[in-house]
């Protein structure tokens, strides 16, 4: 196995970033060495392209970046879009009147993304640590039913997230809207335990790491290997030849994975890369 993988994909937060909100030594050095052996080392990430971007850079990574579950790939060397595909306008105005179910007892923040900026409908003390945290400016901009209809024809929204500080609210949420939206529809899952997401039901990290393995890079799902830490990571492990789950992932996760890594703060992905690349 150590000779076969010649493609390493990891995610941003609780994988190859911890608390401190970078990538720490060890796993940059880690990567450095697979790189050095040729081995390619990408990005899949839900967050934005613009908040990824400074993680594409701490890894020196050359391929191109998988942002917004899979939404929105493209290639910082070049610039080019590699592909997008945005959420469904109608799909999007539903999912907004169907949060307002469930922010009656909570308060429930929603998050639009449109052409690689984050949109609300007022700054509230979730959407500020979103914003700190992903180094982004969020955009007040009242009714987002409203903003959407006026803005959708030429920027359709990337993805559209819904948090809040219950995290027992996302998975009441969660388990109710995928019984309301066909597979077909949207794509629904958990980045953390309080961030609902929806994106277009073609785009999660499993499709995306696909394109990038086979169709760009010509290799077979066996000679990739894929590191995650949440339930919006399980496509991509499941695609992967060699799913590795970070110590730090809810047990269901774990139960997919090929090999479980040390928790984030304790640098798993430089141990898996060590164990199954160098």
């Amino acid at each position: 196995m150590k000779q076969s993988i010649q493609l390493i994909v990891v995610d941003i937060d609780g994988t190859i970033s911890g608390d401190a909100n970078q990538v720490n030594e060890p796993v940059k050095q880690a990567i450095k060495a697979a790189q050095a052996k040729g081995v390619k080392v990408g990005i899949a990430t839900g967050r934005m392209y613009r908040s990824a971007l400074r993680f594409h850079e701490a890894i020196a990574s050359d391929l191109p970046l998988i942002s917004y579950q899979g939404a929105l790939i493209k290639d910082p060397q070049t610039q080019n879009v590699v592909g997008h595909w945005p959420v469904d306008l109608t799909h999007a105005l539903t999912l907004i009147d169907d949060f307002a179910e469930f922010a009656t007892t909570d308060r429930l923040s929603v998050h639009l993304y449109v052409n690689d900026k984050l949109y609300v409908k007022e700054i509230t003390p979730q959407s500020a640590a979103y914003a700190e945290r992903s180094k982004v400016e969020a955009i007040p901009v009242g009714d987002l039913r409203e903003f959407l209809i006026a803005n959708s024809a030429e920027n359709p929204p990337t993805k559209i997230l819904a948090l809040s500080d219950s995290a027992d609210l996302i998975t009441e949420m969660l388990a109710k809207l995928k019984n309301r939206y066909a597979s077909g529809e949207l794509y629904l899952t958990k980045s953390v335990a309080t961030f609902f997401e929806a994106t277009n039901p073609i785009a999660n990290k499993g499709t995306a790491v696909k394109h990038l393995a086979e169709n760009i890079l010509g290799l077979d799902r066996t000679q990739v290997m894929a590191i995650g830490d949440n339930f919006n990571d399980l496509e991509m492990i499941e695609y992967a030849g060699l799913g590795v789950v970070m110590g730090n992932a809810p047990d269901d996760l774990k139960e997919k994975a090929d090999w479980i890594a040390p928790s984030v703060e304790m640098d798993g992905v430089a141990a898996a890369i060590v164990k199954f690349v160098l």
